[in-house]
């Protein structure tokens, strides 16, 4: 059947699916009354644009007569009408319905004319002032270049969705710097991945077999690999894996590898007699680990010996505390060892030993420094210590101008004590930034918990410190009278220990189980507890005390479901309220995390915040986090999650008065002991557990999460080879 062709503007933008662009909306044409419904693929249109459809005429059982469209092409809009109706659209940053008529009024016809050619007689309009005019200005030149992009990757069918990401890094030479080198949108940009590079490089014309191609393959897969928390992986199953996602064979994939070894992009080594890969970045941070800890090792301290019986009875005195035997000796091995690891459960006295060290060694010098992984962890760390404790990177300081971080070997941090909570929770890289910075004469204590779940980035950093038996630790066991009143302090440790909990059902305990066997059930009584019984009970706020942990995204009982039915639950609001980004629906007062981290707005992956204002004007959204406020550009907003309801992983480091953690046998996959115990400890108040026993038995039964693949174990070994603690 032939096309035939149909012209006139957009009146108004029914659907627009931002992911493929599929759109369907109202236009006028010149020569008819009514509206004619066009739907059909066509990238970044706004109300008011001049559009010349291609396509054929239908007829939709619901909906009526409709033109669907298989191409088009667009124009500035070309009467007062719709000159009006694009300026109003928020097409342009800076101009809402108010400008936009007073412009109209001012300039008629000739209104693009003006933004296009003379942008500063907008200073005719009254309460325009040149940072508006800047911004209008900006905003117009960006819109074309966007637009460039946009029709070239419909080109070579890619979703436009990510050419405002694309314009914002390579500015004007962004088809130029696509059409070079696709691959580069992979390593360069968020949220493109290889595949959807390589579609792009496939449709340019670059072969399979090609050997940039296998080699940027090369990298994605071990740095996708990374994403799952391997460091390394070996060879053998690498190339197998690599050779399927390229679809190549595995005698190319190899031969590649070699190349790319002697361009130092890779590193080969052999762990326990198997030939294993990294990364170079990766690889570099895990040796680096070894020889910073080994340079802080051999590093005279610069805080003087004391008698340590008298002062652990002075400390005891000063916090009116008795110290256990385990207790005792973690605190004097604290005065005494350069570095020294710190391991225990819930209830072991962590903060209790972290107290008495400061009581001590503030006495001793004033130059003490106190971090841990998160925001919400350093939070918790100051309650507990009275003292100002930081986020690594906020301690490391961003380096805006050369990238990494501001404090290192060359400037390293001022102090004589470096105390690290939550350790279990620090990556292989940062774990390397970190260690850069600690002044040889500096003690250095990390605490943590190993029977956490690892770090959300790659790496089991606490875990190969301790196994390795390189460094002094400390093993916190015994379970103090605070955490023996608290049944989430025993749950957690009959689990970790691969015992049930105490299931009976107690209305005055923080820790109850609620047997319920079906997801729709599961669901429909996590909103009742949410929306009803805690806050009634507890006096808990349903958004921002109550947090709802599950171990997987999909399903009706994963976090994805549960997000879009709690947003509508706790937090209806009207359309006006809202933004739709990559299908996703964000909306005032939402409660969001921050899924990368972004160290241009110094927030970090875990971070969660609520949205206070949605800037349809200025296509803009504030978050406000813990200490920050964050402005996101509307095409950044893949950068946050709704997190009504969270993966126990990305909730690490973080507490919350009440937790809600369902468990059903549709999280199969993802039942494991430390996901448990680590979902159980979050929660400060109340736990409350939904779901089927046999669930709960497979998670208690299954030891270990996904093993992750590193080199530090190996490299510690061989670097304190002399050394050997227990």
């Amino acid at each position: 059947m032939p096309m035939e062709c149909l012209s006139g503007y957009i009146q108004n933008i029914i659907f627009c699916n931002e992911k493929n662009s599929f759109t369907v909306a109202r236009l006028k044409h010149p020569q008819k009354k009514e509206l004619i419904l066009i739907v059909g693929t066509m990238p970044n249109i706004n109300p008011g644009e001049t559009i010349r459809c291609h396509g054929q005429w239908r007829h939709h059982p619901e909906h009526g007569r409709q033109f669907e469209v298989k191409r088009c092409e667009l124009s500035a809009p070309v009467d007062l009408v719709g000159i009006q109706k694009y300026l109003e659209s928020g097409a342009i940053r800076g101009i809402g319905p108010t400008y936009a008529k007073l412009i109209v009024e001012q300039f008629g016809i000739e209104t693009l004319k003006v933004i296009d050619h003379t942008p500063q007689r907008l200073l005719e309009i009254p309460g325009i002032g040149n940072k508006r005019v800047k911004k209008i200005e900006t905003c117009w030149v960006e819109q074309k270049s966007i637009r460039r992009v946009m029709i070239f990757l419909q080109s070579h069918k890619i979703s436009p969705a990510f050419a405002r990401k694309i314009f914002k890094t390579y500015g004007d030479e962004s088809v130029e710097k696509v059409t070079k080198d696709p691959y580069s949108l992979a390593r360069d940009i968020f949220g493109i991945g290889f595949k959807t590079a390589d579609q792009i490089a496939q449709n340019l014309g670059i072969e399979k077999e090609a050997s940039n191609r296998i080699q940027s393959g090369i990298e994605h897969v071990l740095w996708e690999l990374s994403q799952e928390g391997h460091v390394c992986f070996p060879l053998d199953l690498f190339v197998k894996e690599a050779a399927e996602m390229l679809e190549v064979d595995s005698e190319k994939v190899s031969l590649e590898i070699e190349t790319l070894k002697k361009e130092k992009r890779v590193i080969e080594e052999v762990l326990d007699e198997k030939a294993t890969i990294w990364v170079r970045p990766l690889f570099l941070s895990e040796l680096g680990i070894t020889k910073e800890l080994r340079r802080i090792e051999n590093g005279s301290s610069s805080i003087r010996s004391i008698l340590l019986d008298k002062a652990i009875e002075w400390a005891e005195k000063r916090l009116q505390m008795r110290f256990a035997k385990e207790q005792k000796e973690a605190i004097k091995r604290s005065q005494v060892e350069k570095v020294h690891v710190i391991t225990g459960g819930p209830g072991t006295g962590k903060s209790t030993i972290t107290r008495a060290i400061l009581s001590i060694t503030s006495k001793l010098t004033n130059r003490i420094i106190l971090a841990a992984p998160t925001g919400r962890a350093a939070k918790r760390l100051s309650e507990i210590t009275y003292r100002k404790a930081f986020t690594i990177h906020s301690l490391l300081e961003v380096d805006f101008q050369k990238g990494g971080f501001k404090k290192n070997r060359e400037n390293p941090l001022q102090c004589h004590l470096l105390i690290i909570d939550e350790a279990s929770m620090i990556d292989t890289q940062l774990m390397y930034h970190l260690l850069k910075a600690v002044p040889e004469e500096a003690r250095l204590i990390l605490i943590g918990d190993i029977d956490q779940l690892p770090s959300v980035g790659p790496g089991t950093v606490l875990k190969d410190l301790i196994d390795s038996r390189s460094l002094p630790v400390s093993r916190l066991k015994k379970i103090f009278r605070q955490g023996r009143a608290s049944r989430i302090v025993q749950s957690a440790h009959r689990i970790n220990a691969g015992y049930f909990p105490d299931l009976t059902f107690d209305p005055t305990s923080d820790f109850n189980f609620l047997e319920i066997e079906t997801p729709e059930a599961i669901l429909e009584k996590t909103i009742d507890l949410i929306k009803r019984q805690v806050p009634q009970k507890f006096g808990f706020n349903p958004i921002d005390d109550i947090q709802v942990l599950s171990p997987m995204k999909r399903g009706l009982v994963g976090t994805d479901h549960f997000n879009q039915v709690l947003q509508k639950e706790l937090n209806p609001q009207p359309q006006t309220a809202q933004v739709v980004h990559m299908g996703t629906t964000f909306q005032l007062q939402d409660k969001v995390m921050q899924i990368r981290n972004n160290y241009d707005k110094k927030v970090y992956n875990g971070d969660i915040g609520r949205i206070r204002t949605i800037d349809k004007e200025n296509q803009t959204v504030l978050v406000a986090f813990e200490s920050i406020e964050v402005v996101y550009d509307f095409s950044e907003l893949d950068e946050l999650r709704l997190s009504y309801a969270v993966s126990v992983h990305k909730y690490q480091g973080s507490e919350c008065p009440c937790a809600v953690i369902p468990l059903h046998m549709s999280h199969f996959k993802l039942l494991f002991r430390n996901l448990l115990y680590t979902g159980l400890t979050r929660g400060k108040k109340l736990v409350l557990l939904l779901g089927t026993k046999k669930a709960l038995a497979i998670a208690i039964k299954t030891e270990d999460a996904q093993k992750r693949f590193t080199g530090l174990k190996h490299l510690l070994s061989k670097t304190f080879a002399t050394t050997s603690h227990k």
